[in-house]
Formats: structure tokens, C-alpha cells, sequence
């Protein structure tokens, strides 16, 4: 995909044929990835290893081991093996590029068993380093307990009746950590002994939480929908009355006031700018026939009509500091809007050359200078399309 200057149109190229780099060797079922986190080299450090220094491809796979592969090669460079206990299937940053999560799917709890819901790991990324292992127990954090996930420092658990609380980790691993390992390292657990990361000894559960650590913060929720960030910390929820589902609060996190009840508070909701849709507005029509008689003709335009234009997802792109709109128009085309984000001025138009199916799952994610549209297929395939920009510098060259 070619990027031109600030100027919009819908005009776009491949400019070059995509190389393979490498194939990963064919594997089993047991051995596929499930998922995976691109982990990039920190500036200004002094790291144990050379390939360190350069980026990687953080893989979980099916069997429960975590990859440390060359971004650039393919080469395996670590492996961890986690639990045999447990099936891990997701990886999470807790704080980004810094230290990730790794998040089992949910135990089926059946009478008179363990009442473990799910367990996470916790790592610190270049180099590769054990935090530790805690699972989320419903005899100590409740029988309404339906999920969790560590963000920034902060255990998060939610409940089945719209509860958000938080938790410190760090007081977590303070108070409960029952012995620090270190992946490699010889390690005697509940009378077994073997190597750390290794099979089939794996990582013990070594933080161990008896007893619900102090609780930080809580928040009703519609859907458990929560987030926070900012500077000082807000976060953002939907009010658990259905009638203000598509509504947002911000509200402070140390007092839990809304934005603008806050007294004294610096912070402010304000619309910098706003992005409409090109729709054809039809009016109601009045037609008088020839015997004098009137017919009315109402147009009801739907939300979500398949022939106007229709916004379906909108991405962030922070170093760029752009937002990707997704709108879709008639039989079935997209486009892509890239925007100033200060501004909500048009940089460009990029009309994908793929149909944009409604009916089925489309993501797309925008990182630096790349695009990539996965869409799944009546047929449950998957194709996935990635876009390059490049610069134009056809005008610099006309210019010389």
C-alpha cells in the first residue's frame, strides 16, 4: 500500500512483491501456536545476550511451552515449559514491552473439587525472567469470581454481577510468594525435583494467595467493561442500567467522581473534533397523482443500512499518532480512513481491494507502517491481507 502526501484519494499500490522470510517447520496440533506478543529490544540497555538486542516473537503454544523465537529468522532462542496442570492459551502485556501475562482457560469446577478458576504467570521480558505463578481461587476472592487478568501492576478480577476490583500484585507477591525461582535452576517442589521451565517439572504455583489481599478499588459495571489509564488514573465504564448501554462515565479512580463533578479537578471531557459518515440522507416523499390523489413515501434509514456508508471499527496507531476509521459502503466495499488524531484531518483514503463481509468476522489491526485484514469465510477459512505504506516520492523526483 502506497502513502502519499497529505492530500486524500483513493489511489493505493503494492509496491513490491511480499519476500518470504522464513517458514516455521510444519508441527502437530499438540505443538501449534496459540498465541503470540512481537517483543522489541528496550534503547539504552545493557542485556545478558546478543540476541537480545533484537526483536522477537514471544509464542504459546497448544502443549504449554513459550517460545522465544528470532523476528527476524525464525531461530528458537528459550523455551519455557509451564504446567502440565493447567491449559495456558493466552498472552497478555501487563505493562507493554516490559513484563507479560500468560493466561490459562477457565477450569470446569464440578462439587467437592479445588475451587481454582484459572491461573496466570507472570513474566519480565530481555531477558526472560520468572515473576511468578498464582492461580484465582473462588474460596478466596468469592463464588461469583468469573474472570481475571493482571494490567500495570494491578490484579483485576471480575464478578458475575457487574464487579470490578482491584488488586496490587505487588503486594500479592510480597505477602504470598512461597519461594523465588529462577527458570533453569534446580528446584525441590512438594517432593519432586527438576529444573525450572523444563519438562515435566514445569513452574510451580509458587505465590500462593490463603487469604484476599486488601482491596484497592471497586466499580459496578455494565459487562464488566472497565478500563483505566491517563495521568492522574481515570477510568471509563458503562453504567449497569441498560437504558445507558453506549453511554460512557469517566471517573476519577481516587475519589470516583465523574469528570465533570470533580471539584477542583484539572480534567476535562471536551469533543476535539468528530467524524461523520457520507450517507444520503432520503427524505420523506409527497407524490400527487394525476386523479388528484396524495401518496406518501416514508424512508426509515437504518443504522446499520448496507448501501450507505457505515463505520465498523476505529484503531489507534500511538507513534504515528493516527486513527485507521473502517467504513463500509455498497456490495460489500471498505475503505480505510487515516486521520490526524490532534486535528481529525483526512491524510488519506485507502480502498482495500478485498470485499468487506458484514455478516462474518472482519479485524483489522494498524501497527506503524502496516495493515493487516484478517476475514473468515462462510467456509470458517481465514484469509488474511497485509498492507504496506511506503513513501511516494514521485513528486520529490519530479521536483529534482
Amino acid at each position: 500500500m502506497q502513502s502519499g502526501s497529505n492530500s486524500s484519494g483513493n489511489e493505493f499500490s503494492i509496491a513490491l512483491k511480499p519476500e518470504l522470510l522464513y517458514e516455521l517447520p510444519k508441527c502437530s496440533k499438540l505443538e501449534k501456536i496459540e498465541d503470540a506478543l512481537l517483543c522489541e529490544c528496550p534503547l539504552g540497555e545493557t542485556l545478558p545476550k546478543s540476541s537480545d538486542h533484537k526483536p522477537c516473537l514471544l509464542a504459546l503454544t497448544a502443549n504449554n511451552w513459550l517460545y522465544r523465537l528470532s523476528a527476524q529468522t525464525g531461530a528458537l532462542l528459550e523455551s519455557v515449559y509451564l504446567s502440565s496442570q493447567y491449559k495456558f492459551r493466552y498472552l497478555e502485556w501487563d505493562v507493554p514491552q516490559e513484563t507479560m501475562v500468560i493466561k490459562s482457560v477457565q477450569k470446569k469446577l464440578v462439587p467437592m473439587a479445588r475451587h481454582a478458576l484459572l491461573c496466570l504467570a507472570v513474566f519480565r521480558v530481555l531477558p526472560l525472567t520468572l515473576l511468578g505463578m498464582l492461580e484465582i481461587n473462588k474460596r478466596v476472592f468469592g463464588k461469583s469470581v468469573v474472570d481475571a487478568m493482571i494490567s500495570h501492576g494491578l490484579l483485576i478480577v471480575t464478578h458475575s454481577m457487574g464487579l470490578v476490583r482491584l488488586y496490587s500484585l505487588e503486594h500479592i507477591t510480597e505477602q504470598f510468594m512461597l519461594k523465588k525461582l529462577v527458570l533453569g535452576e534446580k528446584s525441590e517442589w512438594n517432593g519432586t525435583t527438576g529444573l525450572v521451565g523444563e519438562a515435566p517439572f514445569g513452574i510451580p504455583l509458587n505465590i500462593q494467595i490463603q487469604d484476599c489481599p486488601p482491596l484497592l478499588f471497586e466499580v459496578s459495571c455494565l459487562e464488566n467493561a472497565f478500563q483505566i489509564g491517563g495521568f492522574p488514573y481515570h477510568y471509563i465504564i458503562t453504567s449497569k442500567q441498560k437504558r445507558q448501554k453506549g453511554s460512557y462515565h469517566i471517573c476519577s479512580l481516587k475519589d470516583n467522581k465523574l469528570v465533570e463533578e470533580a471539584q477542583g479537578s484539572q480534567c476535562q471531557v471536551v469533543q476535539d473534533f468528530a467524524i461523520a459518515a457520507k450517507r444520503e440522507n432520503k427524505v420523506n416523499a409527497v407524490t400527487v397523482t394525476a386523479s388528484g390523489r396524495v401518496v406518501k413515501t416514508r424512508f426509515k434509514q437504518l443504522d446499520d443500512d448496507p448501501d450507505q456508508e457505515t463505520f465498523r471499527n476505529v484503531e489507534y496507531e500511538g507513534e504515528l499518532d493516527l486513527l485507521a476509521v473502517i467504513q463500509t459502503e455498497t456490495e460489500g466495499k471498505a475503505l480505510i480512513g487515516l486521520y490526524d488524531n490532534q486535528t481529525g484531518a483526512v491524510i488519506k483514503d485507502i480502498a482495500l481491494a478485498e470485499s468487506w463481509d458484514v455478516t462474518y468476522s472482519q479485524v483489522l489491526f494498524f501497527e506503524r507502517d502496516t495493515i493487516v485484514h484478517i476475514e473468515q469465510e462462510p467456509n470458517s477459512n481465514f484469509n488474511c491481507y497485509v498492507y504496506k505504506m511506503t513513501r511516494d516520492t514521485t513528486d520529490e523526483k519530479e521536483q529534482q
